[in-house]
């Protein structure tokens, strides 16, 4: 018992001993916050990342691709039974995107991916991640007249309607400059942005729009003159593939083949100079439209060729990681075989990949295994990989960028250790006398020992508990005090322009306290070892005579 008392009254009267504990309360609560905070990113990476790829892909690297998508389906059901839950085949190729925004042209490089939106949304978040309510619930490529995030203001038809309005006052003052005609009779269809000459036809620019250098469905703006002429021209060489003139294109009802966009392809944040506010800029906005031009072949394993389509934007893709908002632009999957000449005489269509989805819990990599036996990539030329292998790079350094912090900051508590060390080896040199008196009075060596044990394990708990309790605190109230930082500052924590979130994500696994909080005790106790041997091995007679 009076081991007990003793280390007690050492904690109590030693206020020396408060700064050991503050050091450890410190590191412990340090370790607890980074690993709360850094496993809240790293869960939100992993989820969104999960969200945008399918657990498993199997790709085609070759122009051909797999012509047999469905059989191929079919055979990886036969193999993988009940663990399948969904598959879907899909077109993935690089294009160039172009639109217009106040009257500059803008090109972006992106990522097409031509999908079924029914089967798509099965093996992804795909419609998770879509703005508009009603493609969240079932996904289409048609453009809405409403439901569309309040960001976006005006979008859908009724901005598409708007655009036409503006588009024909503009004409009909072109005309009125140009030709001194009061009230032309304008068929309004698809318009081209630079004025072109074909026979004796004269086509009369709209800005704002772009002209479509491949798809037959491209009409014109045209001043009526008589007869319609369809011969090529040096300006336009495939004039004489496009539909008559005379079959009308009404961009206020119709549309173009449907194309979804990235968020972060037709939007930007901007802060204002003078008020510093943040606002929300659309390049381009659902209703517009836009061209893409990409690759094509002549038929399956064909020439390569560049082709070109005018596509409308019916809704934005959000999943917040901007790696993927960027790039990627999704097109329906039969549109873009067409565009891309990957379908044969015969009427097979080809893909670049077969996306597949299992039951959760499921082993990705064994099954990533089995269908690379089943399809070896010696015979079929297969690259089969899971969502983690795709992004194993990212991964990879994030668990690393985790690693090393827990290292660098258990240091903290190591340092707390040594500190524990010297205040513990002073304590010894100035208890001699209070150590040769226990020894005389018949305490033995373990005694005087376990005191000094007891002493370093007392100081190591309650430093690791209030640590404990000041780290989950700070996580629990994380975003207050974000907030309250940005109060005092006058800046933000996180910067919209920058970031897709507002908010710290946080996640507290109790494994990893307990680990940090036993760590920091063991660490304590450990430092009180050297000291506490070389207090139970005096002698009670040179103790004494030490006084």
């Amino acid at each position: 018992m009076y081991k007990v008392l003793l280390a007690w009254r050492y904690l109590k009267t030693r206020y020396i001993a408060l700064a050991s504990i503050i050091s450890v309360t410190l590191g412990v609560a340090t370790l607890i916050v980074v690993n709360a905070v850094m496993s809240g990113f790293t869960h939100e990476m992993k989820d969104r990342l999960h969200g945008v790829l399918s657990d498993v892909e199997i790709k085609s690297p070759t122009v051909r691709g797999i012509v047999n998508a469905d059989g191929y389906i079919a055979k990886i059901k036969d193999l993988c039974g009940d663990q399948l839950e969904a598959a879907t085949a899909i077109v993935r190729c690089p294009a160039l995107l172009n639109f217009q925004f106040r009257g500059q042209m803008i090109n972006q490089q992106v990522m097409l991916v031509g999908i079924d939106d029914q089967t798509y949304s099965s093996v992804s978040d795909f419609k998770k991640y879509l703005l508009n309510a009603d493609n969240r619930e079932h996904p289409s490529f048609q453009l809405h007249e409403n439901g569309y995030d309040q960001r976006l203001d005006i979008a859908g038809w009724p901005h598409r309607r708007q655009q036409v309005e503006a588009e024909l006052k503009l004409q009909e003052e072109f005309n009125k400059l140009q030709f001194g005609i009061e009230e032309p009779q304008v068929r309004q269809s698809k318009i081209p942005s630079v004025q072109e000459q074909v026979g004796d036809e004269v086509f009369a620019p709209i800005p704002g729009q772009l002209p479509d250098l491949q798809t037959e469905d491209r009409s014109l703006v045209i001043i009526e003159s008589g007869e319609t002429n369809n011969k090529p021209s040096a300006v336009d060489p495939y004039s004489s593939v496009r539909a008559p003139t005379g079959q009308g294109f009404d961009p206020a009802t119709e549309h173009h083949v449907g194309i979804i966009l990235g968020m972060a392809i037709g939007h930007q944040k901007a802060r204002d100079a003078i008020t510093d506010e943040v606002s929300d800029i659309f390049l381009c906005r659902p209703g517009d439209d836009v061209q893409i031009t990409l690759p094509a072949a002549d038929g399956p394993g064909g020439s390569i060729r560049p082709a070109s389509a005018v596509c409308t934007v019916v809704d934005f893709y959000e999943s917040k990681m901007h790696q993927y908002d960027a790039s990627f632009a999704f097109l329906p999957l039969s549109d873009l075989q067409r565009i891309r000449g990957m379908i044969d005489p015969d009427g097979r269509a080809a893909v670049t990949g077969i996306q597949l989805k299992f039951r959760d819990g499921s082993n990705l990599d064994q099954l990533r295994s089995e269908l690379a036996t089943a399809f070896p990539p010696m015979i079929h030329g297969f690259q089969i990989q899971t969502w983690e292998d795709v992004q194993r790079p990212m991964l990879a350094a994030v668990e690393l960028e985790i690693t090393l912090l827990n290292i660098l900051l258990f240091l903290i508590i190591a340092v707390a250790g040594f500190g524990i060390l010297a205040i513990f080896f002073m304590i010894v040199v100035e208890k001699t006398k209070d150590i040769g008196i226990l020894k005389s009075l018949g305490a033995p060596n373990e005694g005087v020992l376990s005191i000094f044990l007891s002493y370093g394990f007392s100081l190591g708990v309650v430093g690791s508990g209030v640590g404990t309790a000041l780290g989950l605190l700070f996580v629990i109230n994380i975003n207050k005090v974000a907030r309250a930082i940005e109060w005092m500052t006058g800046r933000e924590v996180f910067d919209p322009t920058v970031y897709y979130f507002t908010e710290i994500p946080t996640i507290i696994n109790p494994f990893t306290v307990l680990i940090v909080a036993v760590g920091a005790t063991l660490i304590a106790v450990m430092a009180s070892v050297l000291p506490s041997f070389r207090a139970s091995r005096l002698h009670p007679v040179e103790a004494l005579r030490y006084e």
